[in-house]
């Protein structure tokens, strides 16, 4: 297969693919001449080609398999033929992949079936296993404010049977690790009354016993019967787990300060579920055709840009967060900023611009002093085109998380996943209300096509000139003052998100 695969990226297109016309835009651009360089025909070659590698490896570049590696090798040669020196850091990871759907049954004392994705979803990193036993549930009076978090919450606790536990309180991994000591067999850990759909929960570790996250109206009903009786459930998980090699690939600008430095970056994997084509090729195809013209700046380029694709992002920000923890503090402190662009061009889109100073008041991470800054940055960009732009949160959500918690200022474009376009938004960008900003987020349709070209086009622009901006000038950000950053210092605050599972 590998060989097949190096195969198909040699013969991969040399030559940019034909677009449609994209519509003229209102309001000319604002200057920038990076924006000017980078072109949009030249960023749609390098999805195509990333959508050739997918197709070639399996239908994705998800970490751990070969479509990611021969992506990994491709950005490098990308780089390389830019006249860079790129460094491949490979680093282990827990591979995890469920094989088969999962199976949620109700045995006794009547007969009923759960549907996966709609009543329930298998947890990242569940383990595999087939379980038939009396379900009993973990401090059921703590409705509302999640249960299972304390050792005590499992007195009385009959080995053998499967745990119901109520999420919130704590990580989903606490959790599970309570309720193994205590005996459980199957942990099913059910959602909020106030939050949608089944549990898309990650336990960070990979776990011996299968763990399940149905819907809060499954999980209360079930609890409702254990008491009232007894019930019991059958939870059968087909997964597999293993140590695998994922890759970042890091580049610098031989211009600029070394002690002063850009980092701007993109996730270089997808989903198992898809080639991953706007998530994040849209970042990663960005990033590689402005590396290959900052050059262009010439001696105005001076602070360093590093050019950062992170691997394994959607296992949990893996790639990025080994990078952070790798860095002296030293090291940390010459890093000026970090630009995160993950999801730029959305069929659907919104221009989103990442919350440095928490305006709208929805982030759950705190944004380091300088955020705002870029924040403003983005937004002046946007307004001098008369462009609007909406607020995204920090959320732990993409590889800006490792940067924000240990003090780095972080910023970033964002077009938007699976949450849904309002009425109001629809009025000012355009598309359609009621669906998502994606309809095709970590789905098998996530290819060439997924993409909205006048709006990937706008936040093209706006990738590059804002990160030509810093290029010139952190002023506005840290002063140009490198003093040491008062943040944590290698210890890391695990958010309730990382990348697109749920933590707790």
């Amino acid at each position: 297969m590998r060989r097949a695969a190096l195969a198909a990226l040699t013969g991969l297109s040399l030559a940019a693919a034909t677009l449609a016309a994209v519509p003229a835009q209102a309001a000319a651009p604002a200057h920038s001449q990076l924006a000017r360089l980078v072109k949009l025909k030249n960023v749609r070659h390098h999805q195509l080609n990333l959508q050739k590698i997918a197709d070639a490896n399996g239908g994705n570049r998800a970490a751990g398999l070969p479509g990611s590696e021969i992506t990994v090798k491709y950005i490098a040669n990308q780089l390389e033929r830019a006249g860079y020196d790129p460094t491949v850091q490979k680093f282990e990871f827990d591979f995890w992949q469920e094989l088969s759907e999962p199976v949620f049954e109700q045995t006794a004392p009547e007969q009923r079936t759960f549907e996966p994705g709609a009543d329930f979803a298998t947890m990242q990193y569940s383990g595999a296993g087939d379980v038939t036993a009396a379900a009993s549930p973990v401090d059921p009076g703590a409705t509302g404010v999640g249960s299972g978090c304390e050792a005590d919450d499992f007195a009385g606790f009959p080995a053998g049977h499967i745990a119901l536990i109520q999420r919130g309180g704590c990580f989903f991994s606490l959790k599970a690790d309570n309720a193994i000591a205590a005996g459980a067999t199957a942990v099913v850990i059910y959602q909020l009354p106030d939050q949608p759909g089944p549990v898309a929960g990650t336990l960070t570790k990979p776990y011996g016993i299968p763990v399940i996250g149905p819907t809060n109206a499954v999980g209360t009903a079930l609890v409702q019967q254990a008491q009232d009786g007894g019930v019991t459930l059958r939870v059968k998980t087909d997964t597999f787990s293993e140590k695998r090699e994922a890759a970042n690939v890091i580049a610098d600008t031989r211009r600029g300060k070394d002690d002063n430095v850009v980092v701007v970056g993109a996730h270089n994997d997808s989903v198992l579920d898809g080639p991953g084509i706007n998530d994040n090729g849209s970042g990663t195809a960005a990033l590689l055709e402005m590396a290959a013209q900052i050059h262009k700046l010439g001696p105005k380029l001076r602070n360093t840009v590093r050019f950062a694709f992170w691997g394994a992002e959607e296992e949990g920000l893996l790639g990025s967060q080994h990078y952070v923890d790798g860095l002296t503090q030293e090291e940390r402190d010459k890093i000026a900023l970090n630009l995160n662009f993950d999801m730029i061009g959305s069929p659907n889109f919104v221009r989103f611009v990442y919350d440095g100073d928490n305006s709208a008041g929805q982030n759950n991470v705190e944004a380091p002093a300088g955020s705002g800054a870029i924040e403003k940055a983005f937004n002046d960009y946007f307004a001098k085109r008369d462009l609007a732009t909406d607020p995204s949160p920090f959320n732990g959500r993409s590889d800006y998380n490792a940067f924000i918690t240990v003090g780095i200022p972080a910023g970033g474009l964002f077009t938007g996943a699976e949450g849904i376009k309002t009425p109001e938004q629809a009025q000012v960008y355009g598309g359609t209300a009621g669906q998502a900003y994606d309809p095709c987020y970590h789905a098998v349709c996530d290819r060439y096509g997924n993409v909205d070209l006048r709006g990937f086009d706008q936040m093209i622009d706006g990738t590059a000139a804002v990160t030509q901006k810093f290029a010139y000038s952190t002023l506005t950000v840290n002063g140009n003052e490198l003093a040491r950053r008062q943040a944590q210092a290698g210890k890391r605050a695990m958010p309730d998100v990382i990348g697109h599972f749920a933590t707790k």
